[in-house]
């Protein structure tokens, strides 16, 4: 399998060298040359199959060549071992024909976890065999981050250095990552916002001087493998609603364009999808997109659905690729485009073929909290904000009720008090027994203005296991 950038210019890739280059030499991000696909009888065949070997079927083509078939079924094997429910991403039903399908029984209780746990476990088995070592400079806008540090912190190759917005995460997502010590693991809180800690992550992939020879890693889901690892659950949830014979929808709570980008994957390599909603907050520009043809920044808003509050979606770079037939050029011209003038819009053909799969919608905080107090009395089920989100979407954007709604439940509630105390659903919420202490843990911390070369010079000055690079 060879990966080629979205832009066009830089060199096509195995999966090894992918993995540890994160963005591509011109700035684009990596896609598979050429997707595979795999018939009904194919799919159909996978039914019961444990999580674990579903996810080897599924993701073998991307590493061929680059991994043997057995190491990577036992990376597959101690990744979804670490997961605390046995059918790893179980489906709850909410009503008839709707269903949560819960991605959160993984360490850090967010659908995260998924893909970091699998990266940690590459990482570790790449930089083994060759040697080497790298630094993971990954910026968060709540989940990412712990689920980054608790899928690398016992990687013996690796320095990790998490950047999130100050004071904009959530206690518990901000505990996840501040009470993990290791003299590998380095935590930023940055005076700014997440879009701030994106772009200094793009900034030091693009000019890695700083580090004096040593290879920047991602972590965000610019990184292949974190997508690779994501579209497993879409064949997982479907085989369980009777697919390939029928078809499956899917409301997908996203900022980034990553989670769901995964979903738009999975149907072109053969699962029957019938719909992909974009579950958006108020930070919307995925939504005024699919809406309307509108692809362009305004300000950044905090809400109670914290790791949606991100107004430049990072991987809708790889669908604008498709949708303009594969053509670098183009796509190096539209984020361009984007960097000088803060927008654009696709010809209206490129934009109609889109909206053939993907609806949208963006959902206020009260109506976020509407949706959690409506769905606990409907169901006793307790959601988190995004989930809530992801429910609200599929309910106002639904094109068939005779087909299956499958809401990606993206993370624990417990993770999200404030948005379940606003909604006034008046249930305890408890820690999971691996985390009920985390409210005494000590804190590990710096706290850094909104500049780049402090980071930089903080990273060159704390890599190497707290030696300077």
């Amino acid at each position: 399998m060879r990966y080629i950038s979205t832009r066009g210019q830089a060199p096509a890739l195995n999966f090894e060298d992918v993995l540890l280059a994160g963005l591509a030499t011109d700035g684009g991000l990596y896609v598979p040359e050429n997707l595979p696909r795999f018939t009904q009888e194919e799919i159909a065949s996978w039914a019961g199959l444990p999580y674990h070997e579903l996810a080897f079927r599924v993701m073998r083509p991307f590493v061929t060549g680059s991994i043997p078939d057995a190491d990577f079924k036992k990376i597959l094997e101690e990744t979804y071992g670490v997961f605390s429910h046995n059918a790893i991403a179980p489906l709850r039903q909410l009503n008839g024909n709707e269903w949560v399908m819960e991605l959160f029984h993984g360490p850090t209780l967010a659908f995260k976890d998924f893909a970091l746990q699998l990266l940690g476990r590459l990482l570790d088995y790449v930089l083994q065999k060759r040697g080497e070592r790298v630094v993971i400079v990954g910026a968060t806008s709540g989940d990412t981050g712990s689920a980054a540090i608790e899928g690398c912190k016992h990687c013996e190759n690796v320095d990790i250095f998490i950047l999130h917005p100050h004071n904009r995460v959530s206690e518990v997502q901000r505990r996840q990552m501040t009470t993990i010590f290791g003299d590998n693991i380095h935590n930023i809180a940055i005076e700014g916002n997440f879009d701030d800690c994106q772009e200094m992550v793009k900034a030091s992939f693009a000019d890695q001087s700083f580090l004096k020879g040593t290879r920047l890693v991602a972590v965000n889901s610019i990184n292949w493998a974190r997508i690779m690892a994501q579209i497993v659950y879409y064949f997982h949830a479907a085989l369980q609603l009777g697919g390939p014979a029928r078809s499956v929808s899917f409301s997908v709570p996203t900022g980034n364009f990553g989670d769901i980008f995964a979903g738009y994957l999975a149907r072109n390599m053969g699962l029957p999808i019938n719909q992909l909603i974009v579950a958006t907050n108020r930070n919307d520009i995925l939504h005024r997109f699919m809406s309307g043809n509108q692809y362009v920044k305004e300000t950044l808003h905090a809400t109670l659905s914290p790791s949606m509050d991100i107004m430049v979606s990072s991987n809708f770079e790889r669908l604008l690729f498709d949708l303009h037939g594969r053509n670098g050029a183009a796509i190096a011209g539209l984020m361009d485009s984007f960097r000088q003038g803060g927008g654009f819009s696709v010809e209206p053909e490129r934009w109609t073929e889109a909206r053939k799969l993907f609806d949208s919608l963006a959902v206020d905080d009260a109506q976020t909290c509407e949706t959690i107090a409506e769905v606990f009395e409907q169901s006793g089920e307790l959601l988190d904000p995004h989930t809530a989100i992801g429910v609200r979407a599929a309910r106002e954007c639904r094109r068939s009720l005779d087909i299956p709604m499958v809401i990606l439940g993206t993370a624990h509630p417990v993770k999200f008090p404030e948005a379940v105390e606003k909604a006034g659903v008046g249930k305890a919420l408890e820690l999971p027994a691996h985390l009920s202490d985390l409210f005494e843990r000590d804190e590990r911390c710096t706290v850094l203005p909104n500049d780049l070369k402090a980071v930089q010079a903080f990273v060159s000055q704390h890599g190497n296991r707290g030696k300077p690079l």
